[in-house]
């Protein structure tokens, strides 16, 4: 089993407000100094062509890579650099000139986004395994105007693998970030427009301990994701012991912490003040 570090973050700011017209604000959170891509209109088959040639034949380690492998199948171009662990907002919109206000029914041919991030410094290519995120961008528009998320998001890696990030199998009740904003019946209606577009998928079955402690001490917090299960269920002092995962018994072929030692640390720092001292601002 190697252990690898995603040195790549990124969320959807306010997605409630993204359109097509609108645009949308992404925040990226990276360990190291990276650039930021974002395509707009890209062609949905040029995308997954480019996916494989990341494994049979070039390594898509910077934005001039994926758009060689693209052939320039998209509408609209928009790069940002982004300062390691700064967590900056980037506005991103179509000019008024494209004249797009929707990617036509579904099936599409083309997604609405494709951001890419890769590392800025060729020198960081050569430390981390991962070495560039592709994800994958609904944004509503006149035609599909299901809410704003992110579809898909695959890691690549420098040796040609790459791993589709899904939804973490999680070891405790939890639920993903996206659905705690939405009530039971938003969700409902998500769903039934994600299966109509082929892009649902099973919901992950949550264990129903209550708190999100290691699966095999029970003492220390669940921060390692095991791939390519995406089970999230060991703590830092037993990621060390396991080949295989202690939930599904497949062999692990790589993992990466969902947060550093140091962002522990401040955490439950954090979290002492506050029960402390509740009320306090620091």
């Amino acid at each position: 089993m190697r252990q690898v570090k995603n040195p790549f973050g990124l969320a959807i700011s306010h997605p409630d407000t993204a359109s097509v017209t609108k645009g949308v604000t992404l925040t990226p959170d990276c360990l190291e100094d990276c650039v930021l891509t974002c395509y707009w209109g890209c062609n949905v088959q040029k995308l997954h062509e480019a996916l494989q040639k990341h494994v049979y034949c070039f390594r898509i380690n910077t934005p001039q890579a994926l758009e060689d492998a693209l052939y320039n199948e998209y509408l609209y171009r928009q790069q940002y650099f982004i300062k390691k662990n700064e967590k900056e907002e980037k506005y991103c919109q179509l000019p008024e000139d494209a004249q797009v206000v929707d990617f036509g029914p579904v099936p599409r041919a083309r997604y609405p986004l494709i951001a890419l991030l890769t590392l800025a410094d060729e020198e960081d290519r050569e430390i981390y395994d991962i070495i560039s995120m592709v994800a994958v961008i609904h944004i509503p528009d006149e035609s599909y105007r299901l809410s704003c998320r992110i579809l898909y998001q695959y890691l690549l890696l420098a040796q040609g693998q790459y791993h589709d990030l899904k939804q973490l199998f999680m070891s405790a009740n939890s639920t993903a970030p996206s659905s705690c904003d939405t009530s039971p019946g938003e969700r409902s209606v998500d769903k039934s427009l994600l299966e109509k577009a082929g892009l649902a998928e099973d919901e992950p079955e949550l264990h129903e301990e209550n708190s999100k402690d290691c699966v095999v001490c029970q003492n220390g917090p669940v921060n390692w994701v095991l791939l390519p299960c995406r089970h999230t269920c060991l703590c830092d002092g037993c990621i060390r012991y396991f080949q295989q995962c202690p939930m599904c018994r497949q062999f692990v072929q790589e993992s990466f912490p969902l947060c550093s030692k140091k962002e522990q640390d401040e955490d439950e720092s954090t979290q002492i003040l506050e029960d402390v001292l509740p009320g306090r601002v620091f």
